[in-house]
């Protein structure tokens, strides 16, 4: 199979979701039993909802210490490289999930050194955690954000995922289907997106997201 004969697709994360946890895990299942190439790029919680009046005490709380992932990402891409945007994910959203650790900042702060280090990255890109709003990292962060949100809509949250050149809120699925099933999840997904003036399937969830 050579890199011609694979589809494209592109998932927009933001590490604080537990939702698009669970999608960035289906997909890379879907890696292994077809022939996909993945690329993963970074949105933010943090700048789709800024100004909001209409949120609770408690995601605002997220919100606001939601920022210094996405740029400690964003910098690490910036001086290392765009491969490392999906290294920094894995190793930053094991621990915020599976990991339990992103309850509080300590702990948030505490997964994205670790993660930084299992990278092989340097501890003081952690200086980006705390930039101050406008500067280089930020205006990265939000370009790479409108690019994500700008093919669905501003109704929308993480995760997006492109299927070639048609881009969607979702799949939201927990637990993460695997193997051939991962697979099919994807035929499916492939089959609304290429289908012209298809817009939405959705359901109420009643459960939460189940990271084994």
């Amino acid at each position: 199979m050579t890199t011609d004969e694979r589809q494209s697709a592109e998932m927009f994360f933001d590490p604080l979701c537990p939702w698009a946890w669970m999608t960035s895990r289906w997909l890379m299942e879907v890696e292994k039993v077809r022939p996909i190439e993945v690329t993963w790029s970074v949105m933010s919680l943090s700048v789709l909802n800024e100004g909001r009046e209409d949120l609770s005490e408690g995601y605002r709380e997220l919100l606001d210490r939601g920022w210094g992932p996405v740029r400690v990402i964003i910098a690490a891409d910036r001086d290392h490289g765009p491969e490392y945007r999906k290294k920094l994910y894995d190793g930053i959203g094991t621990r915020l999930h599976p990991g339990g650790m992103g309850g509080t900042d300590e702990g948030q702060r505490q997964a994205v050194t670790e993660a930084l280090a299992e990278a092989g990255l340097p501890g003081d890109l952690m200086a980006f955690y705390d930039n101050d709003p406008g500067d280089e990292i930020d205006k990265r962060l939000r370009e790479s954000h409108q690019r994500g949100i700008g093919l669905v809509g501003e109704d929308v949250g993480t995760p997006v995922v492109s299927f070639g050149d048609v881009a969607f809120f979702g799949p939201v699925v927990t637990p993460a289907p695997k193997g051939e099933a991962a697979g099919k999840l994807w035929d499916g997904c492939l089959l609304v997106a290429g289908t012209p003036g298809f817009y939405e399937i959705k359901r109420t969830r009643v459960v939460g997201p189940d990271f084994s």
